[in-house]
C-alpha cells in the first residue's frame, strides 16, 4: 500500500472543521496530521508537519486566501483546497510556474476525489 495522504485542516467554524475531520478520518488512505482554527497558526503547522494537502477556509471565490501565496512559494509541492463553507464552493490551488486554481465539486465525494486524484497524479509523475 502506498503512503497515506497527509492533510492539515485549517477551518475556523468548529462545526465545519469537525465535519471535514470526520469525513477524512474514515478514509484509510488519508492521515490528518494537524488541525487548527487559527489562520495565523497555519504557516507554523505546515512547517512542522509538511503535509501534502492543506484544507482551509476561503472567503471569496475570486481571491486566493492570503496565506496561499506565501505557503506555495515555500512549499510548492503542497496542494491547497479552499472551502467556502457558507457559499457551497471550493477551489484547489497548486504551484507550478504559476499558482493555478481548479473548481472542485463541493461535496464529500468531490473533496475526496480532489485529494486522491491529485495525489495519484503526483505519484504517477515520480515513477
Amino acid at each position: 500500500m502506498s503512503e497515506k495522504i497527509r492533510v492539515v485542516v485549517a477551518i475556523h467554524p468548529r462545526l465545519m472543521r469537525d465535519l471535514i475531520l470526520a469525513t477524512l478520518a474514515d478514509q484509510p488512505d488519508i492521515e490528518i496530521v494537524a488541525e487548527t482554527e487559527s489562520e495565523s497558526e497555519i504557516p507554523r503547522i505546515v512547517e512542522q508537519t509538511l503535509p501534502e494537502f492543506l484544507v482551509l477556509e476561503a472567503d471569496s471565490r475570486s481571491e486566493r486566501p492570503a496565506v496561499c501565496d506565501s505557503l506555495l512559494r515555500i512549499h510548492p509541492e503542497m496542494k491547497i483546497l479552499a472551502l467556502a463553507t457558507d457559499r457551497n464552493w471550493s477551489v484547489f490551488y497548486q504551484a507550478s510556474f504559476a499558482i493555478q486554481a481548479t473548481n472542485v465539486e463541493t461535496s464529500e465525494a468531490g473533496i475526496l476525489n480532489a485529494l486522491r486524484s491529485i495525489s495519484q497524479t503526483v505519484e504517477g509523475n515520480e515513477s
